[in-house]
């Protein structure tokens, strides 16, 4: 077991590492095995308060840093991140029961953020705007909005945390994040780990791991953050933001998804497959742009699933550690039984099973599911692991029409022998991003990264990162004198 389990079990406030002072522990659990990597006593109200003050006041001298100088530390990160890769990999691997497909799928993303938070460090530019008043001059400064709180999920924790995290203090910024119960140590004290080394001040990065049944909502309320950006569920986004809301913070939210990948009549049939499977059981489903939905032109329909069949009947499932499973366990008992729960209740509303997979303890191998009615509730929502639904359609119109019957709006993806349709499917879709003729699941550091309808507002990534934790200030300058009317 990785070092990292022992070690830094433990919060990261004020450039300290110290036990909580709540009344209970956190247990870190292997998902796979139920190995107990960790047991770390709980942050309260008062440390979390503790970790935005620190925050706070580290922040003032960061932001007047040469962001030159800034730049520094990321690259430092990136070096340090390339120097642990195989020790933060195990930790992917015990902790999320992320394969090690998976776990070089996430490393290799967190270093392309981390090589562009270093440039994001000199991308703020002010700018002069003309006035209609002589001798005016306008300056609008772009300036960092002070400290940002930071909610990551369980599923690409270590990424998801550093892809606000970064940018935020590259920016200039201070930054408390609160990783997700299940992945305490790779989704948070890791990362404060690889700042604490690279060099960042201390005080800039805090790490608070807690639970919201000891702080509610101390985390979202407290007056020093200006900005929350969450990662989760649309249930729990559409919490961060009414609270956001009511205080006039600003809440970036990337959400859940119900994502489709639409086989046209004349798409690459073998190519389609690969993409679909991918798309559905990478990480056991657990993505947010995951297909849980593979729609089929009626006229391809038994072709693409016996091909598609096939090949989800050779997934191996199994121990994450063996370099051979695709299939690694869900991250704990309650998202297996909801799991198993859908597949009951789709095989109850009619639906066949092509192929219905075992659950041993967390581990729940593929199932894929066919005749669900166009009615059922379970084709809106979104499921968060190995099962699909194979839905056919006749023709583009009806195609359309089922992909947008959601209320999420994240990703998605189309198969075409013709580029420019699948470009103009992909302009009638309501979802912040969408791939003609590649997969579903797909992130960049420099292209705006997001979701409409349920799954979220705000965009990250590149220039982005600039709307997310940076404001504008007007300064204007009278060169002359202004004439006043009394």
């Amino acid at each position: 077991m990785s070092s990292y389990f022992t070690d830094l079990a433990l919060q990261y406030i004020d450039g300290e590492w110290r036990p909580g002072s709540g009344s209970w522990d956190i247990i870190d659990f292997n998902p796979y095995d139920d190995e107990k990597l960790a047991s770390i006593t709980i942050a309260t109200v008062d440390e979390v308060d503790q970790a935005y003050r620190a925050a706070a006041r580290a922040q003032k001298e960061w932001a007047q840093t040469n962001p030159y100088a800034r730049r520094t530390v990321f690259e430092k990160a990136l070096r340090l991140v390339e120097e642990r890769e195989e020790e933060i990999a195990e930790a992917i691997v015990a902790e999320l029961g992320g394969t090690r497909l998976k776990a070089a799928f996430e490393l290799h993303l967190a270093k392309e953020f981390l090589r562009e938070a270093v440039h994001l460090a000199l991308r703020p530019e002010g700018r002069i705007i003309p006035s209609p008043v002589d001798g005016k001059e306008n300056r609008v400064y772009r300036v960092p909005v002070g400290v940002v709180g930071v909610i990551s999920p369980f599923n690409f924790p270590f990424l998801l945390s550093l892809k606000s995290v970064a940018p935020a203090l590259a920016l200039g910024n201070g930054v408390v994040l609160k990783p997700h119960q299940n992945t305490p140590i790779v989704g948070g004290s890791l990362v404060a780990k690889i700042f604490e080394d690279a060099g960042l001040p201390g005080g800039l990065l805090n790490v608070v791991i807690t639970d919201i049944a000891e702080i509610g909502d101390a985390f979202l309320e407290h007056p020093v953050p200006k900005v929350i950006s969450f990662t989760g569920s649309d249930s729990v986004g559409r919490h961060v933001a009414t609270v956001c809301a009511s205080l006039f913070k600003r809440s970036i939210l990337e959400l859940g998804g119900n994502s489709a990948l639409v086989v046209l009549d004349d798409a690459d049939l073998d190519y389609a497959v690969d993409a679909a499977v991918f798309s559905r059981y990478v990480h056991q489903g657990q993505v947010c742009m995951a297909a849980n939905r593979v729609l089929v032109d009626r006229s391809v329909t038994d072709a693409f699933t016996e091909k598609f069949v096939a090949k989800v009947k050779s997934l191996k499932a199994g121990d994450p550690r063996d370099p051979g499973t695709v299939i690694g366990p869900v991250i704990n008992s309650r998202q297996a039984d909801a799991l198993s729960g859908v597949v009951e209740q789709a095989v109850a509303e009619g639906a066949t099973a092509l192929v219905r997979g075992n659950r041993t303890n967390n581990l729940v191998e593929p199932s894929v599911l066919t005749g669900l009615p166009a009615d059922s509730a379970l084709l809106q929502e979104e499921v968060f692991g190995p099962v699909v639904f194979l839905v056919p359609f006749d023709g583009e119109e009806e195609a359309v029409r089922i992909v947008n019957d959601t209320p999420y709006g994240l990703s998605g993806a189309v198969h075409t022998g013709d580029v420019e349709r699948g470009v103009n499917f992909a302009k009638q879709i309501d979802t912040g991003m969408f791939h003609v003729n590649d997969g579903t699941v797909h992130d960049e550091p420099i292209v705006p990264f997001g979701g409409e309808k349920h799954s979220g507002s705000g965009r990250l990534n590149g220039d982005t990162m600039l709307d997310a934790f940076t404001t504008t200030k007007w300064i204007s300058v009278q060169h002359g004198r202004s004439g006043f009317p009394f």
